[in-house]
Order: C-alpha cells, then structure tokens, then sequence
C-alpha cells in the first residue's frame, strides 16, 4: 500500500512465502484469516475480549475473533472516504480506556483527498462504533495524491499520536518536511481526552509564534507505520524513501519531542538535496537500498511469549520485495536478519498478548508470526 503506483508484477511475485535466514530466530508465517484485501491497519481495543480490528483501505472495519471475521461491520466509512493509490483508510487507534469510555479514533482522507481525524463512540454492547457519535478532530489539505502516511497509535504518555506525509509528488517540492508552519512531513501529538483535539501538553513547539503546535517531530517523507514498544515506550518510525535509501527512526521514551529527521535535506544518512546545509539532523539507527527493497512498512519490537528468540527485536518488511527482518536494537546502530518473506506486507498488527500479524495487501491474507523450525 505505500508507495503502491512504484510496484510492479514482477516485484510482488518475487514476495512469495519462503524460508526464514539461517542467522534469524526462526519464524513460521502461519496463515490465520483470508478475505479481507488491502488492510491497512490491524490493532485491539485493549478491553480484555481478545478480538482483532482490521481496518480495510476502501473504509471499512472488522472485528476479528478467533480467527474468524464478523458478518457484521464494526464501522464502515465508505461512503466518506474514495480509496484508492494511497488514499482512503489509513488509521485506527483504540482509546487506552476504550473499556469504559468506548471511543475509537480513525484517519482517512476524505472524498477530496485531504486528511481527517475523527472520534466515534462504540455502542454499549462493544459490536460496532455508532455512526452517528462521528466528530472531526483535526483535518489537513493534501495538495497531492500520495504520501499521505497513515499510523494513528496512542503513546505511554496517554497522548495520540498522528503521522502524516510530505504531502505527495516526488522529492517534497513544497518542503513540508521542513517548514514547521506545515502538518505534513511530521508525527503530531493530541490530547484527545476531552470533547476535542488539542496540541498535548509538552509539545515542542507549543508557543512558538508561526508554528503547528500540533508538532512532536518532523522531517520525514513517508511514515509508513510507527509502533510504541510495549515494554520501553520507545517509539519507532518507518519512513519510506525517495530515490535510494528506506530507514528506520528512533526515538527514546525519555524524548522531549522535536527531533528533526532529516527529510527533505537528507535521505537516509546522505543528502538529497544538492545545497546539504548542515542542521541538528537524527541520524536513522537502520538504513536500507534499492538491492533490499523500496518501500517499508514498519512494525513492532515483539514482547509476545510464542517466539522466545524474537523478544525484544524489531519486526518489519518491505512492502516491494516482501522480506520480513527482525533488527536487534543495539545503540544507534541496528542489525537486521531475515525471517522470511511474505507477499504485499501492508501493515503490521499487535495483539492483546503482544504476538504479531502482518496483513498481505492483495492476497487479502493476514498472517500470524509463530515459532518455527
């Protein structure tokens, strides 16, 4: 689904299921649920039921039970949203007290392209979101088709947090990456506990004059899917790349937000742009090329108890070659090995207990990570 118009027949045939690396923890990709084509996200509302939502690119929401999927929508915004390339629904985030306040938050563009963050209300029997508790939160204008990011996911910090694209093209020509007054190019940070979205307490740039006070961090292109790791609280950005290099970011829980990575002055850690000023630039802890992949799709560090010789790594993929790595997370410097490959890895998903999912975006397969060997 990310950087989906760059993909070509030959790429996604080469992303058939094959045979975890010999230095990697060996992992099997168990076929858990088909049906549901191009997931874009797949999460738990946290309310102890065990059930998976998978959110759907055209709009609609599954509930996920025993490995089954409900006849039943949870929340369908088809008629909201027109999906499409890298439009349409990208996000979903359950409140940390879901449980009691049952509210939901999701992100897709709407029938213009632009982004929308919205809040819905579950009804009190928990089996789907009540259309008509829809409140807007927070909209932004997306001046192209694609690179409109996606990841909604609610911190440690009890706070949501948005990333959102460069806006699109190719090589950001309206350098939102950089220009703080701007959105996009950024993961945002709100506090959505009370009716609205407000900029959360302590982020960088809340009195600023001309800055989006929505800011946490910036400079990226493309953040295609971050995670908080469960046990840290570290968070951790897949950002997609342009000509050369896709990478990982890293930010530790301790962080006081405004980390710059780089975007559009560098990709990866060498320069984009011909005139590299120099700046206080985050260097990724992972970087990869055109020989591994074009466009990542980032996951999770697994704190699941099913794969042993996996806790505590970083999981991700690249949506073109369909490799699947674990990274051992060692200062600002990561290694990463391969565990196998699937076909189209779209999205990754966590649930309730920490195991992890990633969903085949045209194969309509999600898959579960279990022990292999």
């Amino acid at each position: 689904m990310p950087h989906l118009p760059a993909l070509t027949a030959a790429l996604l045939a080469s992303a058939a299921l094959g045979p975890a690396s010999a230095q990697a923890p060996q992992v099997a990709f168990r076929p858990f649920l088909s049906g549901l084509n191009q997931v874009t996200a797949i999460t738990h509302a946290g309310d102890g039921s065990g059930r998976l939502f998978a959110a759907q690119q055209d709009g609609r929401i599954r509930v996920v039970q025993g490995g089954k999927v409900s006849g039943e929508l949870f929340l369908d915004l088809r008629a909201l949203t027109r999906a499409g390339g890298e439009r349409g629904l990208l996000g979903l985030a359950f409140d940390p007290a879901y449980k009691t306040n049952r509210r939901l938050f999701v992100h897709y563009t709407d029938r213009n392209g632009d982004t929308v963050l919205a809040r819905y209300i579950a009804t009190a029997d928990g089996r789907r979101a009540d259309p008509g508790s829809a409140k807007t939160l927070f909209t932004a204008q997306q001046p192209y088709p694609n690179h409109n990011g996606g990841q909604l996911a609610f911190g440690p910090d009890g706070f949501l947090y948005l990333g959102l694209g460069d806006g699109g093209s190719g090589g950001d020509p309206q350098n939102h990456g950089q220009n703080l007054a701007s959105p996009l190019g950024k993961i945002l940070r709100f506090d959505v506990r009370g009716a609205d979205a407000k900029p959360a307490p302590g982020n960088p740039f809340l009195n600023r004059q001309g800055v989006n006070p929505n800011i946490w961090a910036y400079g990226l292109r493309n953040p295609w899917r971050f995670s908080f790791d469960r046990q840290t609280g570290d968070l951790i950005i897949a950002d997609v790349g342009q000509n050369a290099f896709e990478e990982i970011d890293w930010q530790p829980r301790s962080s006081k937000g405004g980390e710059n990575y780089g975007w559009r002055v560098r990709e990866g850690r060498q320069c984009f742009e011909e005139s590299c000023r120099a700046g206080s630039y985050v260097e990724p802890v992972l970087v990869y090329g055109r020989q591994e992949g074009q466009s990542v799709t980032g996951g999770y560090v697994y704190r699941g108890s099913a794969i042993p010789a996996l806790k505590g790594q970083y999981v991700f993929a690249d949506f073109a070659s369909g490799t699947v790595w674990a990274a051992r997370m060692t200062g600002r410097n990561w290694t990463k090995s391969v565990l196998g490959r699937v076909s189209g890895p779209s999205t990754f998903g966590e649930d309730e207990r920490g195991e992890l999912y990633v969903a085949e975006y045209s194969s309509g397969r999600i898959l579960k990570l279990t022990r292999g060997g």
